[in-house]
């Protein structure tokens, strides 16, 4: 197509290429979701003139059902995307209840742009090969007198001057042709990339939690729910989904779409709006390939609430028909599985998937209750049972609450929903993280582990949880190779970056660890298991003041757990502050009065202290109450002074280390 029909608009710093639907800054190229772009088109083609909210919503949706949030989403997007909201200019202005004007200066270039810029100009033949316009002979370096006719009062008079002319003549025919060559050689080395990205498979995408059509009707545990099913039924083939716990923070009403997939690191994304009303649900959905922001597929749905069901699978359908994806048997079950078939029981689910995954005790409580009022409308629901095990088991770790108490209660939850349905991966993964920390039984840990990669070999919790068994068995190189695909599959994965640098840890690669753990602190500071691992690692390099100071970190942002005060107890024994570190064991003493304590804490102290049998002691009591950072014996390097102590022996005997 030839540059003299196409529209192009310049505004600030910024080029609009309409027809090939590019936003330019600079030389850098700006990703837009297509109605962000048709927004911005319909905007700067008015130029200074009002663009009323009714123009713009039939002329981007024509024909579709929306809310005008749709449309005010795309204008913040737009917003962020030029700068305005960081101080870079005024670009759009809101008339209020009327619509939207476009106040930048903008100027129009068509059929002159190239000729004004001195760019060559490639247009095709009738038989679509490419042909190039002659340049301007000034940006050669020629005069125009050098390239017109001579006439015969022109030309020389003497044969003198004629090398010279000829010369001169064969110059700009040697450039001419070397710029033709050159331009067909783009075009063609362009047309073959472009042809080879737009039919390359999308190996990685993130769906994100839906957001609502009217900001004022939201329904988190819906929107988040929506895309967590969508996550469940496309994971587990050829193409890598993001978890749920990865995408869950992208649910900002003004989130742009191709931004998070950037973020995530993946190639495509996918986002949507979802509305009920009354009986009825809306919902829209599209496919975005995340480098340019191409649309793969889009879809609308305006069914009963009841057939919400149905809309999940025909999204999930079209998801895969776009991405060119085929199935095998097993992942073609798993696309039309149902894992209940009622509605309310499943809205049930989905609250207690809202709150459990908070990630605190309280929330975590909030969502077992849920679980429970789900399975209590749909006996049946392994996915609810599941997820009951799942908070249950994770108390035992980062709430100090007695593994008597509580993992019982999540292996008899795991145990059903395995009984319900054996193909369920995040059912196994929590059977073997239960059999592993609380029954200590390595191989059938593994076995559970092994089973839940087969049925999903893309859950980055899998890998981590599998990575976790085998360096605590001394397995070194086999559990950084699990961290390390469990990282590949979810980058931003706090739990995987912070077990990363604690694998390092156990295998004896002090540096690279504490280098891993800055790396996951300046990722994510407030996450309070990095902070406490980066305490183990400072006191093993001898940095003792550090170690203290990210156990109070560790605390701060964790308050239900005193492990990191042991930590830092253990940190303040080995400098020398022995009145301190008693202060500590003080503390602990008086927290277990009203609250359980695990052993495993004032062993710290203790060894720390120098009292080797008070350690021991309190390492006898951990076993027979079955506290679950036993399973640290074998790697963790703080009780390195008790490996050849007869009651350490045995106690590595005892748990068939």
């Amino acid at each position: 197509m030839s540059n003299a029909n196409k529209d192009l608009y310049e505004f600030a710093d910024f080029r609009l290429d309409v027809s090939e639907r590019i936003l330019w800054r600079g030389g850098e190229k700006i990703p837009l979701s297509e109605k962000a772009f048709d927004t911005l088109c319909a905007l700067v083609k008015r130029g200074n003139h009002l663009a009323s909210k009714d123009e713009l919503l039939n002329e981007i949706w024509a024909g579709a059902f929306v809310e005008e949030n749709n449309l005010d989403k795309n204008i913040s997007v737009l917003r962020n995307v030029l700068g305005e909201r960081a101080g870079k200019g005024k670009f759009i202005e809101t008339v209020r209840g009327h619509g939207f004007r476009f106040v930048a200066e903008v100027r129009q270039k068509s059929e002159e742009l190239q000729k004004e810029e001195n760019y060559p100009q490639i247009n095709t033949d009738e038989h679509g090969l490419s042909k190039m316009s002659e340049p301007s002979a000034v940006a050669d370096g020629f005069s125009s007198t050098d390239i017109q006719p001579e006439t015969d009062a022109q030309k020389p008079k003497n044969e003198d001057r004629k090398p010279k002319n000829e010369n001169r003549n064969f110059k700009f025919i040697a450039l001419i042709s070397v710029l033709i060559v050159s331009a067909l050689a783009a075009f063609y080395f362009w047309k073959s990339a472009s042809n080879s990205a737009s039919g390359a498979k999308i190996k990685t995408i993130a769906v994100l939690p839906f957001k609502p059509l009217i900001a004022e009707n939201r329904n988190e545990s819906l929107e988040l729910g929506m895309a967590d099913t969508l996550i469940s039924k496309l994971s587990g083939g050829e193409t890598v989904v993001r978890p749920i716990n990865a995408v869950r923070k992208f649910n900002n009403l003004e989130q742009d779409s191709l931004a998070a997939g950037r973020e995530l690191g993946t190639e495509a994304v996918l986002d949507g709006t979802i509305q009920t009303t009354g009986d009825r649900i809306r919902i829209s959905a599209k496919l975005l390939r995340t480098s340019d922001g191409k649309s793969l597929w889009t879809g609308q749905f305006d069914e009963k609430f009841t057939d919400i069901f149905a809309v999940q699978d025909s999204i999930s359908e079209k998801v895969l028909a776009a991405l060119s994806l085929t199935l095998n048997g097993n992942e073609s079950r798993r696309l039309g599985k149902r894992d209940t078939q009622n509605v309310e029981a499943y809205q049930l689910y989905m609250k207690g998937r809202f709150h459990h995954f908070k990630l605190n005790y309280a929330e975590a409580q909030k969502g077992i209750e849920y679980y429970r009022q789900a399975i209590a409308i749909d006996p049946n629901y392994a996915l609810a049972y599941a997820g009951i095990a799942d908070a249950y088991r994770s108390f035992a770790l980062t709430s100090d609450v007695d593994s008597n108490d509580v993992m019982p209660k999540a292996k008899a939850a795991a145990l059903k929903a395995i009984e319900l349905d054996e193909t369920l991966a995040d059912a196994h993964t929590a059977l073997g993280f239960i059999i592993f920390f609380y029954d200590w039984d390595w191989a059938a840990a593994e076995k559970e582990y092994k089973r839940a990669l087969e049925l999903n070999p893309n859950s980055a919790d899998t890998h981590q949880a599998y990575g976790h068994l085998l360096s605590n068995l001394g397995r070194h190189s086999e559990a950084l190779s699990e961290i390390k695909r469990a990282k590949e599959i979810e980058p931003l994965n706090l739990r995987t970056n912070a077990f990363e640098g604690q694998f390092l840890l156990h295998a004896g690669q002090t540096d690279a660890a504490i280098e891993n753990l800055q790396k996951a602190i300046d990722l994510e500071p407030s996450f309070w298991m990095t902070h406490l691992f980066a305490a183990s690692a400072y006191t093993e390099k001898g940095l003792f003041d550090k170690a203290f100071s990210e156990g109070i970190e560790a605390k701060k942002f964790s308050p239900t757990q005193n492990w990191s005060i042991a930590f830092g107890g253990f940190a303040l024994a080995k400098s020398g502050k022995a009145a301190e570190a008693r202060a500590v064991l003080d503390e602990l003493f008086k927290v277990s009065k009203t609250t359980y304590v695990p052993p495993y804490h004032f062993v710290l102290v203790y060894n720390g202290l120098g009292e080797s049998e008070k350690a021991l002691e309190y390492l006898e009591k951990g076993f027979a109450e079955k506290d679950v950072r036993m399973v640290f014996l074998k790697v963790e390097p703080k009780w390195n002074n008790l490996r050849n102590e007869p009651r350490f022996i045995e106690l590595m005997r005892r748990m068939s280390f």
